[in-house]
């Protein structure tokens, strides 16, 4: 592993265990939900309706762990950090993944001559 990898790597994993202020600053100043992250009762709230097209795929695909968390929404603040970092982990792991097989499928193809 590069130097720069080390890096990425260290970098990526302070993200994680910072993702639990996701949780903790939307509290402390009264922001609810992050800019964009509006399911469609919100959106129902703050515009009076929901797009039918925006409603039509709302149903087409749901988290894998809605609002990165596991437990309920009256868990303990340490349970939704705990699970919160998970997700981050999880995320960066899926990420990654999905890049190293990226990397591999190019890699093969560019030693192949194809393009």
């Amino acid at each position: 592993m590069t130097q720069f990898q080390k890096k990425l790597w260290i970098g990526l994993g302070i993200m994680a265990l910072l993702t639990p202020l996701g949780i903790y600053l939307p509290e402390k100043f009264g922001a609810g939900d992050a800019w964009g992250e509006w399911g469609t009762d919100t959106l129902k709230e703050m515009l009076g309706y929901v797009p039918a097209g925006l409603e039509k795929l709302s149903r087409l695909w749901s988290a894998p762990l809605p609002d990165y968390t596991t437990g309920a929404e009256g868990a303990s603040t340490a349970v939704q950090y705990v699970t919160y970092i998970a997700s981050g982990l999880i995320g960066i792991a899926i990420a990654g993944l999905v890049f190293l097989v990226i990397k591999k499928t190019v890699l093969k193809d560019l030693r192949n001559g194809q393009r």
